[in-house]
């Protein structure tokens, strides 16, 4: 069986905005947290989020990741069959 919930992240360079889709399901309300915002259903389930200044975004988490005060963890993916 197939994974119908794929997680999709696209970058859009002319406006500097990282989206990562979560789900297909339909967006409800935002909220908005700097430069964060997080769609949701109308159940509080997220759906979409946008990161504006996304590179200025990217570039802080890489240089937290080389001063060692965050970790990246690779998760692995289970599949259903």
């Amino acid at each position: 069986m197939k994974n119908k919930n794929k997680v999709k992240i696209s970058y859009e360079p002319e406006a500097d905005v990282l989206i990562w889709e979560i789900t297909d399901k339909p967006i409800d309300f935002a909220k908005e947290v700097g430069n964060i915002i997080v769609h949701f259903t109308k159940n509080n389930i997220p759906v979409l989020v946008e990161v504006l200044e996304a590179s200025k975004f990217l570039n802080k988490a890489k240089n937290l990741v080389k001063k060692g005060e965050i970790s990246i963890r690779k998760f692995a993916t289970v599949n259903s069959r």
